[in-house]
């Protein structure tokens, strides 16, 4: 074996330096293609999307950008009197019919009903969006129950999966595609959201997977936002106690002064991206360059994130990212009275 992977490691290196040559014609003929998928790309008009996750954040404009293109919806989430307002701005906009189902996606029942019920009533499946999520934010080591972190997983992760799940023979028989919303923290480890990053981490990897397995039967599209203007960004985690609660402390120092995408810009990208049948998207774009710190500065992306989020004190009232938010605020008070 200690001579197999020897020759191994000379094969494999010679081949990758080699291959660096045709990198530029391989960039070219990418460049052609996107192309080519720009100017075909596909019509959604009477296409039925579904969309977990719809009542409020990137689900709600997905489904409003959907709408405006023609779309026939089936939103899901848990809450009802938002999906229901969901719904009838979207038939307003443009949809010609849009249901909406209450699901939770961490039930498995759930997610074959809600599969079921949208091909029932539509006869078909083309979009599945796999967009509902939460963010727990705490240490782990001030976690007392460390279940209480378990929706990180089962609503991140193990959502979108049941979901493809019962989708999946629904999309083969449409050459449907499958648009899961990951997360920049899928490579972007910041203190305080361990497993939230585990989750998209987890997706990026599974559906990545699942591209290969497919083929051309499914179209995947992983969508890797940044920071979006949603009820996340705007303090609503999951606590160290397991509850949805608005946190403006935390977001200020978890978020700081990081710019804050629009959320009608960050929707109107996804479905551009999943009519052109992008293989990724990052929204923003200049997000994708942290790809190339973790890859070759590991050390200071993460000493960077330590230090401006924990920083030296005991408090995260003590963080530099809030001290700096705090000061960049009172000269703004100050300026802009």
């Amino acid at each position: 074996m200690d001579l197999a992977d020897k020759l191994m490691n000379v094969i494999v290196i010679t081949i990758s330096l080699l291959a660096l040559f045709f990198l530029h014609q391989y960039r070219f003929l990418n460049s052609l293609i996107s192309t080519a998928r720009t100017l075909f790309k596909e019509n959604l008009t009477g296409k039925v999307v579904l969309i977990t996750g719809a009542s409020s954040g990137i689900g709600e404009h997905l489904a409003y950008e959907y709408a405006r293109r023609g779309a026939r919806l089936a939103l899901v989430a848990r809450r009802k009197r938002r999906l229901q307002e969901v719904a009838d701005v979207c038939e307003i906009i443009g949809s010609p019919e849009s249901v909406y189902i209450l699901g939770d996606v961490s039930n498995i029942d759930d997610c074959k009903r809600f599969i079921d019920a949208t091909v029932n009533h539509f006869g078909q499946l083309d979009h599945l969006v796999a967009n509902a999520g939460v963010a727990p934010v705490c240490l782990f080591e001030d976690y007392d129950d460390i279940t209480k972190a378990s929706p990180a997983m089962d609503i991140n992760f193990w959502g979108s999966v049941y979901s493809s799940y019962f989708a999946q023979q629904h999309l083969k028989k449409s050459k449907g595609k499958i648009i899961v919303i990951s997360s920049c923290a899928g490579w972007v480890f910041a203190p305080r959201t361990a497993f939230y990053n585990a989750s998209k981490a987890a997706l990026i990897s599974f559906y990545e997977t699942l591209r290969i397995e497919f083929g051309t039967r499914i179209g995947i599209t992983i969508v890797t936002p940044g920071f979006i203007d949603t009820e996340m960004t705007e303090g609503k985690f999951l606590s160290k106690e397991g509850r949805l609660e608005v946190d403006r402390e935390m977001r200020d120092v978890q978020v700081s002064l990081m710019p804050v995408e629009s959320v009608e810009n960050c929707a109107k990208a996804i479905v551009e991206s999943a009519r052109r049948g992008d293989r990724y998207l990052t929204v923003p774009s200049w997000m994708e360059t942290t790809i190339l710190w973790k890859v070759f500065c590991p050390e200071i992306m993460d000493g960077w994130n330590r230090f401006m989020i924990l920083g030296p004190g005991s408090s995260y009232r003590d963080s530099p990212s809030k001290k700096i938010l705090h000061v960049v605020n009172e000269i703004k008070q100050l300026l802009l009275p």
